[in-house]
């Protein structure tokens, strides 16, 4: 079973745990890969690949081999849709919680207000960890509670750290990694409100992150995941990463 980090809240993420949750009741823009299928070749690179969207608006010289390091077909992602998507079989829903089990997570709380480790089953595939955030709101207890199940959670496949597209690496984002490398915990970059940032400071923090992660880390992806939760810009992808490193989508293009 899969023990998912997320060390900084997503806004809006709980359109992928919530079972109940009006996003999937609602009309949400791009929310179904069905209807991002339909969207016009650019438009859909954009969507789906954030990464390979924003090189049109760079110099030649800059290399972006890393933009494809995680490059699943259509396909693929289509597929992997179905694991985000829950039914009378497949339920995704609140589990339980590390401070104590009958206190259901609020997650219409604004991002950075989570106090407690919120765990979330994905049916019978895996968990995702909703961890509290480690900026100046995080608990008081924030390093023990943390520290602790990193090092001791053996079945972690994947820890994804969150970074605000709007203010880039920050100092308690660099306390962040230094743990993670000192672990030897694998862990992802993920890019969150690009529907937010101005084009040229989203590139800047693109390739500033993507350079830092190439230079001076040994254990994070080399692939940045830039993600809007209200356009779902990256969403479908990230899905996908998911599933795949969990062991729940071999790439039929591999």
């Amino acid at each position: 079973m899969l023990q998912l980090q997320r060390m900084r809240r997503l806004a809006g993420a709980n359109c992928l745990l919530r079972r109940h949750s009006t996003t999937w009741r609602s009309s949400t823009k791009n929310a179904s890969f069905s209807e991002v299928l339909q969207l016009e070749d650019k438009k859909l690179t954009g969507v789906v690949f954030p990464l390979q969207g924003l090189e049109k608006y760079l110099a030649s010289n800059v290399n972006t081999a890393s933009f494809r390091t995680f490059n699943p077909g259509l396909d693929d992602i289509h597929r992997a849709e179905a694991l985000f998507k829950p039914s009378g079989r497949h339920t995704i829903d609140y589990f339980s919680s590390a401070v104590r089990m009958d206190h259901a997570p609020q997650l219409s709380q604004p991002e950075g207000h989570t106090k407690k480790m919120n765990f979330f089953k994905v049916g019978k595939y895996f968990t995702l960890v909703d961890m509290p955030g480690y900026g100046y709101r995080a608990p008081q207890d924030f390093a023990d509670m943390v520290e602790a199940y990193l090092q001791e959670r053996q079945n972690l496949k994947r820890t994804f750290l969150l970074v605000d597209s709007l203010v880039g690496f920050q100092k308690a984002d660099h306390i962040a990694i230094e743990m993670l490398e000192e672990f030897g915990i694998p862990y992802v970059f993920v890019l969150t409100k690009i529907d937010k940032a101005p084009k040229g400071l989203l590139i800047k923090n693109v390739l500033e992150i993507q350079d830092f992660a190439e230079k001076h880390t040994q254990g994070c992806f080399p692939q940045l995941f830039p993600v809007s939760s209200i356009e779902y810009s990256g969403i479908h992808l990230l899905r996908c990463f998911i599933a795949h490193v969990t062991g729940n989508l071999p790439m039929m293009n591999s």
